[in-house]
């Protein structure tokens, strides 16, 4: 197992008093009491184990803030990985199966939305799953991302530069303008897209409720197809989603203990792969877009430090308003936030950036994660993109 470091803690408590979980609800010790502390006393006897850990979101913004390097984050989710009751209940295997239901749910997207929608069904699936029915679930596009590529799969080919696109259950399921509008922007620039020969969902998911065989077997599966597009085609992958791209990267071997060391370098957050195209000389033809907007700058992508190169993208848009918002956890944690009895901590988490959005006079939000997206929409009067999507919006 990868090592974590738990006895460089030096025990200044800078992670606890970053900790949007704690800061909110005191049933939750904090990350210091949790990460390292807890683990000096589960070694000593495994019954130590303390089921407060399952507060934790998996943030990271503990490990951004610590001093001294403890990966304080991977510790609780190793803890609970092994030492917590295993809980495989039907709402835990709905929300971490994600391409099984985005599967099931794409060919009848109308019907299915529709129904999500009424609150009778959702009041149903609160009492019958304990998914909180305050919760806006998210919609399902009529057709997957991976099934309209076909059409320009010919197309893509005939560009001379080509990267491949990990585009994950959010792009495939939810949302395939977001794909399209990325293809748009990489083809403007003169390169070409290729997908994966196969993916699955990132892990994420199946990480956060305890199925960790599946995601370890799932990261696997990802990087033979990654190595792919890479020792054989000569390709960099990119993602959009950041908290897919922090997976890919960094939860593979650390949490899942999937070496991907060979392949690390050559996986990319979209927007820091295209800002270092336009670096290198590649140009990008954008018109005036006179919009004011805030930047919400995702956990993942703040674990990552690579918020700058997504703002340095916006701001080549001209007539584009630009204020970064102080970085705040919103509070959906992916799957965390659909629990009925993690609602009112999530809501409490995210509800500094709601105050911040709503007095922001801004006409949308931009933020690189999909669950973002769906919190600030649904905790806010804003719409929130990608930035991809407005790159798109603003090509000539």
């Amino acid at each position: 197992m990868t090592t974590t470091q738990f006895d460089s803690c030096i025990k200044c408590t800078a992670c606890t008093t970053v900790c949007p979980v704690s800061a909110v609800n005191p049933a939750y010790p904090g990350p210091k009491q949790s990460g390292p502390d807890g683990e000096r006393l589960r070694l000593k006897d495994p019954t130590l184990f303390d089921e407060a850990l399952k507060y934790c979101t998996n943030c990271k913004r503990c490990e951004t803030a610590c001093p001294s390097g403890v990966k304080i984050g991977d510790i609780i989710q190793r803890a609970k990985a092994q030492h917590a009751p295993t809980s495989r209940s039907l709402r835990n295997a709905i929300l971490s199966h994600t391409d099984l239901m985005g599967s099931l749910s794409t060919p009848f997207a109308p019907l299915v939305n529709a129904a999500t929608g009424l609150t009778p069904v959702r009041h149903l699936l609160d009492a019958a799953l304990k998914i909180d029915h305050r919760r806006t679930l998210p919609k399902y596009a009529m057709g997957t991302f991976r099934r309209w590529y076909r059409s320009v799969a010919q197309e893509q080919k005939n560009f001379t530069q080509q990267v491949a696109f990990f585009h994950g259950c959010y792009v495939n399921y939810n949302n395939p303008q977001l794909g399209k509008d990325m293809l748009k922007v990489l083809n403007a620039m003169g390169i070409g897209v290729q997908l994966l020969q196969r993916e699955k969902c990132c892990g994420v998911p199946l990480i956060a409720n305890g199925y960790i065989e599946k995601a370890k077997r799932q990261a696997e599966y990802n990087l033979h197809a990654i190595e792919q597009r890479v020792n054989d085609d000569g390709l960099q992958v990119i993602a959009t989603s950041s908290t897919c791209t922090f997976t890919l990267r960094d939860e593979y071997p650390h949490l899942l203990d999937v070496d991907n060391q060979h392949l690390r370098q050559h996986i990319d957050l979209a927007t820091r792969w295209v800002w270092r195209q336009l670096a290198q000389g590649r140009e990008l033809p954008l018109r005036e877009l006179p919009l004011k907007v805030v930047y919400h700058t995702p956990c993942h992508m703040e674990k990552m430090g690579w918020t700058q190169y997504t703002l340095e993208l916006l701001r080549r848009i001209p007539g584009l308003e630009l204020t970064v918002l102080d970085s705040r956890c919103c509070g959906i944690a992916g799957t965390y936030g659909f629990k009925s009895e993690n609602y009112p901590t999530s809501q409490a988490i995210g509800e500094p950036l709601f105050r911040q959005i709503e007095e922001s006079g801004a006409d949308l939000v931009v933020s690189d994660c999909e669950t973002c997206k769906w919190q600030i929409e649904m905790s806010t009067s804003k719409r929130c993109e990608h930035p991809f999507t407005l790159l798109a919006q603003a090509l000539s």
